[in-house]
């Protein structure tokens, strides 16, 4: 199994001992991301719909550095500090994503990094490029 390193400056850089993906044949896994601005590492401003923007608009910037997008994310999890955001969550997935949609799962969690509300990481599976 060969392991690839997936790495953009577009995204917020790891921080800690995790890549932003990584590709191994033609699945991406994706790390979680929150809602960081890529060019100053800091949380966004803004209330929770910004913030998950943010996190989509980063799992975006990692998808197309491994050579996908946000259609050929196959499992989407979402961590949520409150569950009563998840209907916003889901009127903004309907921004970034179309159908079919990606399996989902959504978790309330007790904390987050940085103390965040919403957190997501992804499983893709790029297409060859005669379906692409």
């Amino acid at each position: 199994m060969e392991k690839e390193t997936i790495h953009t400056d577009l995204a917020p850089q790891a921080i800690g001992t995790y890549s932003q993906a990584i590709k191994v044949g033609s699945t991406v896994y994706l790390s979680g991301q929150i809602p960081l601005a890529p060019e100053t590492m800091e949380i966004v401003g803004g209330d929770i719909s910004a913030h998950i923007k943010q996190v989509f608009d980063n799992l975006t910037a990692v998808a197309q550095a491994a050579g996908g997008d946000l259609q050929d994310i196959v499992k989407l999890n979402v961590f949520l500090t409150d569950l009563s955001n998840f209907p916003i969550v889901n009127e903004i997935m309907g921004e970034y994503f179309s159908q079919p949609y990606p399996a989902r799962a959504a978790v309330g969690v007790a904390a987050l990094p940085k103390g965040v509300g919403i957190e997501m990481d992804a499983i893709m599976e790029l297409r060859t490029p005669e379906y692409h």
